[in-house]
């Protein structure tokens, strides 16, 4: 039995090894086709010629060290068959001084060429790294397709460090940039590359006394002890941090001993938290286990960097091993500032079919 199972498998190895060593073969021919593209760009016309799409909005004339006292220019730019970014600096004549493509958006989606950018969301230069050269601190915008066919967007940020008459980018910082959530703004990044400031606490953190070492401001109006079928009494705690001028919201499920049983980031793509209109818990989706719903004001820069502010309601459903966020009602549902808490919960209710004599419970 046993030399027949293996028999079986090496089958099925022998008939997949072609079909994945056809598409690695068709990925590097991909690449070098870009790359070949990519390194005849010598001036500012090429970039046109070569199949980049200029990001004409985000083109800057911008003194960097390195390159001398007069003005270079900052040119971003989007390959149009692969979708890929990438940024070039020019002096006055056209000519390209520096160019590179190796930029943390362009590893969204891994074992493909084409990639999820979208536009540029931010870009500063400023020297974050205290050598007196100043950097390029670059946000830009992809978009995702979620498994219910919703089209979402999410930033990713990067950082050039200018060193030797070009840039380098430390894969390290930008990692923890994106998992951690600081790519919401410049701001943000600055925070954390040049003040040492970071939110990696907030995701790693196992008890109320190390959230509240590193700062974490417990909302205590909002925060109370609730006991949840599945996981015993738990204290809701939701706080806020302050980095760059921005609020990160969190909240945690903590037993009687100080540990962080779970954690919950309501927040999303949004910057900051404008105000907290109200947390609770209570049994939405009728599987008589109470449910977390949270509703909240928020604040996001829009395109051309005005301050926006958006009403939001987050629900997480308790199931035996934990909580899971909802991913249908908020898609179906329209928050605005006029909806208070118990209408968010009845209107989830009824999503779910309750009756209306069960909302009040």
């Amino acid at each position: 039995m046993k030399k027949y199972i293996l028999m079986i498998v090496i089958m099925l190895i022998s008939l997949l090894l072609p079909i994945h060593a056809k598409a690695a073969g068709q990925i590097k021919e991909q690449y070098e086709e870009f790359e070949n593209r990519f390194q005849k760009i010598h001036n500012y016309e090429d970039i046109s010629k070569c199949g980049f799409r200029i990001i004409e909005g985000q083109v800057f004339s911008e003194v960097f060290e390195g390159f001398g006292e007069e003005p270079v220019t900052f040119v971003p730019a989007l390959d149009k068959k692969y979708n890929r970014m990438a940024v070039f600096i020019t002096d006055y004549t056209g000519k390209v001084l520096y160019k590179t493509n190796q930029l943390e958006t362009n590893y969204q989606k891994m074992g493909v060429m084409r990639q999820p950018n979208v536009e540029i969301a931010a870009v500063s230069f400023l020297d974050v790294n205290g050598d007196n050269l100043k950097d390029i601190v670059l946000i830009t915008k992809c978009r995702k397709v979620t498994a219910d066919n919703v089209t979402k967007k999410y930033k990713v940020g990067d950082v050039l460090f200018q060193k030797n008459g070009g840039f380098y980018r430390d894969y390290r910082v930008s990692e923890k940039i994106n998992r951690f959530g600081m790519n919401k703004s410049a701001r943000c990044i600055i925070s954390f590359v040049r003040d040492g400031k970071s939110t990696e606490f907030l995701y790693t953190a196992t008890t109320t006394e190390e959230l509240l070492e590193q700062g974490f401001d417990i909302i205590n109006e909002q925060s109370y002890p609730r006991n949840f079928e599945k996981m015993g009494k738990l204290q809701v705690v939701p706080g806020t941090y302050s980095m760059g001028d921005y609020e990160v919201f969190m909240i945690y499920l903590i037993n009687d001993n100080g540990d962080i049983v779970w954690s919950f980031q309501p927040m999303g793509e949004y910057d900051n938290l404008y105000s907290l209109r109200g947390i609770t818990c209570k049994d939405v989706d009728g599987d008589g286990m109470k449910d977390i719903i949270v509703l909240a004001r928020y604040s996001y820069e829009s395109p051309s960097g005005e301050r926006l502010v958006k009403s939001a309601c987050s629900i997480y459903y308790q199931r035996t091993g934990g909580f899971v966020e909802d991913t249908e009602f908020i898609n179906s549902f329209v928050c605005t500032n006029d909806h208070k808490l118990d209408d968010v919960v009845q209107e989830i209710r009824k999503y779910w079919g309750w009756q209306i004599e069960n909302t009040k419970n």
